[in-house]
């Protein structure tokens, strides 16, 4: 029978013997390495340049501007543009700057996000785990509708929204003038206008974004084992046991997904706010238009450079703050079928 050694030393140097074990360690400064650095060094370099120029340019005065340097930082800093992009810019005939704008924007944007996501988490639920007759049919249909552009729908959605303010008031008159006169008290016909107003606004975006909502939640539900329904169907559990007791607590990062798709969409929407909106109910990007391509006056590029940083800051910050979640909700099946 062979002998074998239980030395610690022998076994070492036996082992030794043999070569290194394991992946071979790799180099640092490879040329791949040096390739592919070098590239995404190039590239946030190039976005990130602008966004440097916007701040230093932001924290200087005109005098300072005019001497052209534009890289350069600001020898002396002033935070009086922030302040006159904020409050005393001029955005038409109102000189108020952007604050009006900003809260004008926070009541489309509130509204607008709860509405759209609610109703589209539902139809993605009831599409990917409750499926009816034509229900395939209807899911078509509705991205169909995500791919028409918005320019053929602008015209026929401010008949819409016209003629459906003017049927809301009938239908509220007809029931509130004959119970007022009823009552002898002074009676005034209720006027409800759609078209030019912030809810008129706030259904439009909340209808155009429910088409990519809908498919964004329909196609993470779907990637939810069926299993876990059936077993809640034994249970006894329904529509509505099931949405918010199983699929609503998992849903976290399918919901952060849509919430930075349609904050950052409805936010930095221009199109819209312009036309279905009158003067005193501009969004924010509407006025931030009005000062930058003012044509009276002097051209303060510091102040135009602070209102464009006040305006993005909203939807960066989101995304900043909820942007793991947002990676996670696209790994998880945001864009799986």
């Amino acid at each position: 029978m062979a002998e074998f050694s239980t030395n610690p030393a022998t076994l070492g140097a036996s082992r030794m013997d043999d070569g290194p074990r394991g992946p071979r360690p790799r180099r640092v400064l490879s040329s791949t390495n040096i390739m592919l650095y070098g590239t995404l060094i190039i590239v946030a370099l190039y976005y990130l340049l602008p966004l440097y120029v916007m701040i230093v340019t932001s924290l200087k005065d005109m005098t300072e501007i005019r001497m052209g340097n534009v890289f350069s930082p600001p020898v002396e800093v002033t935070f009086q543009p922030w302040v006159k992009a904020w409050a005393e810019a001029c955005t038409g005939v109102n000189c108020d700057g952007l604050s009006r704008g900003f809260w004008n924007s926070v009541r489309i944007l509130i509204p607008s996000v709860l509405l759209s996501i609610t109703i589209a988490l539902i139809s993605g639920y009831t599409l990917s785990k409750w499926k009816f007759k034509g229900s395939e049919i209807f899911f078509a249909i509705l991205i169909v509708g995500a791919f028409i552009p918005y320019q053929v729908m602008l015209y026929p959605i401010v008949i819409l929204l016209r003629d459906s303010g003017i049927g809301i008031s009938n239908a509220i008159n007809t029931v509130w003038l004959p119970v007022c006169e009823t009552f002898g008290g002074e009676c005034r016909r209720v006027r409800v206008q759609l078209f030019g107003s912030l809810s008129g606004l706030v259904i439009v975006h909340s209808i155009f974004g429910m088409p990519i909502l809908t498919l964004l939640f329909r196609n993470y539900f779907a990637s939810i084992p069926e299993e876990l329904f059936k077993a809640a169907r034994v249970d006894g559990a329904g529509f509505w046991g099931i949405l918010f007791r199983i699929m609503l607590p998992m849903s976290l990062p399918i919901l952060v997904v849509a919430i930075i798709l349609q904050v950052t969409g409805i936010w930095n929407d221009f199109l819209f706010g312009v036309v279905y909106t009158r003067a005193e109910a501009y969004p924010m990007t509407v006025q931030l238009n009005n000062i930058v391509n003012s044509v009276q006056g002097i051209k303060e590029y510091n102040v135009n450079m602070a209102a464009t940083l006040l305006t993005g800051l909203v939807p960066l910050t989101i995304y900043f703050v909820s942007g793991k979640l947002f990676v996670r909700g696209i790994a998880a099946g945001a864009v799986k079928g």
